[in-house]
C-alpha cells in the first residue's frame, strides 16, 4: 500500500466529512443522541416508525469510518521507522475503529428485530423481554464495545499520532494542541458511560458532542496538511 500525502489526506477529510452526514440525518429523524435518554419503549416505538430509511442511515453511520482504516495504516507505514510511537498507535487506531464500528452495527441488525417485536408483541411479557433484550444489547454493543473501548482506543490514537507530528514537526503547533486537547475532552465523555451503572456519577452534558466535533475538525486540518505538503516534506 503507497502510503502518499494526497491519498492519506483525501481519505482524512473524506471520512470526517461524510461521517457528519448520516449523523446529521439522525439527529433530525431519530431525535439521536437526546432519544436514548427516553424510555426503552419509547425507543423501539420510535426506531420502528423510522423503517428501512432509518436502518440504512444507521449502516451508514456505521461505515463511514471505513476509509480511515487505510488511512491510519498508512500513517503508520510512513513514519514508523522515524516515530516508533505511531506503530502502536496504528494498532489502536484500527482496533477503535472495528469496536466502534460492531457497536453501531447493533442499530442496523439487531435493534431492528427488537423494534418490531416490540410493536406487534400482543402480550406484556414479550413487550418486557424486547425492552430487556435492548438494554442488554444496547450496554454491551454501545457503551462497552462502541462507547467505551472505541472511544478509549481512537483517543490513544489520537495522542500517540499527536505527539509524533510534534516530535517531527510536521504540523503547526495549534493542530496539535487541538488534537490533544479534543482527545482531552472526548475522555470526560467516559463519565456518561460510568454514569450508567454508578448512580450520581457527575457527567459533564456536552463533553461527548464537544470532543467528537473539535476530534473530526483535527481529523480534517491535519488531512489538509496532507494534501498541501509535497512527499519530500512530509516522510
Amino acid at each position: 500500500m503507497k502510503s502518499n500525502n494526497k491519498t492519506i489526506g483525501i481519505l482524512l477529510i473524506t471520512s470526517a466529512i461524510t461521517l457528519l452526514i448520516p449523523y446529521t440525518m439522525l439527529t433530525i429523524v431519530f431525535d439521536y443522541p437526546d432519544i436514548l435518554r427516553q424510555d426503552t419503549g419509547t425507543v423501539l416505538t420510535k426506531f420502528h416508525q423510522g423503517g428501512n430509511s432509518l436502518i440504512w442511515t444507521w449502516f451508514a453511520f456505521a461505515i463511514t469510518g471505513i476509509p480511515l482504516i487505510p488511512a491510519y495504516i498508512m500513517i503508520g507505514q510512513k513514519f514508523e521507522n522515524k516515530a516508533p510511537l505511531v506503530r502502536m498507535a496504528n494498532t489502536f487506531g484500527v482496533i477503535g475503529l472495528i469496536v466502534q464500528m460492531i457497536g453501531l452495527l447493533r442499530w442496523t441488525f439487531v435493534v431492528p428485530v427488537l423494534a418490531d417485536t416490540f410493536v406487534h408483541a400482543t402480550d406484556e411479557a414479550t413487550k418486557v423481554a424486547a425492552i430487556v433484550s435492548f438494554k442488554t444489547i444496547h450496554q454491551f454493543g454501545g457503551v462497552i464495545l462502541g462507547e467505551h473501548l472505541g472511544q478509549l482506543f481512537t483517543i490513544a490514537w489520537t495522542v500517540m499520532v499527536t505527539i509524533s507530528f510534534a516530535k517531527l514537526k510536521l504540523m503547526p503547533k495549534w493542530v496539535n494542541w487541538l488534537g490533544i486537547i479534543s482527545a482531552a475532552i472526548y475522555l470526560l465523555a467516559q463519565a456518561e458511560l460510568f454514569a450508567t451503572v454508578i448512580k450520581g456519577f457527575p457527567v459533564w452534558d456536552m463533553a461527548g458532542f464537544i470532543g467528537s466535533t473539535g476530534w473530526l475538525v483535527w481529523l480534517i486540518v491535519i488531512g489538509v496538511f496532507f494534501l498541501k505538503k509535497k512527499e519530500n516534506l512530509i516522510g
